[in-house]
């Protein structure tokens, strides 16, 4: 019976060479810059400019929220903002909902 089970040899395995790694990493090699460059730098950059705007909002300031609001800065705390966005009507809003400040004037042209 042992005629029918023919003995299994195992394949040496070459070295791998230098260039089929290379060739294998290479997609790689070239994503992590890529994602860096495309993805990572200018969000960051982004939030950056975020920050900064933020902490130089002071009173007197006309703003934007994410919801569309536009009103001017009246009262400021540490994470709220109180803007005023029509006359004697005033909401007090996350600091993180403003999207950006308008040139002084903005609203009184509308």
């Amino acid at each position: 019976m042992d005629f029918l089970i023919s003995p299994a040899f195992a394949q040496q395995a070459g070295a791998a060479s230098p260039q089929s790694l290379l060739g294998a990493f290479w997609p790689l090699l070239v994503m992590i810059p890529l994602f860096y460059f495309l993805l990572i730098r200018p969000q960051s950059k982004r939030n950056k400019e975020l920050r900064d705007m933020l902490a130089k909002i002071a009173k007197g300031d006309e703003v934007v929220t994410t919801g569309g609001l536009a009103g001017k800065v009246v009262g400021l705390g540490e994470t709220f903002l109180t803007i005023e966005i029509a006359d004697n009507v005033q909401a007090k809003i996350q600091k993180s909902a403003v999207t950006g400040v308008l040139p002084k004037g903005t609203l009184k042209a509308q």
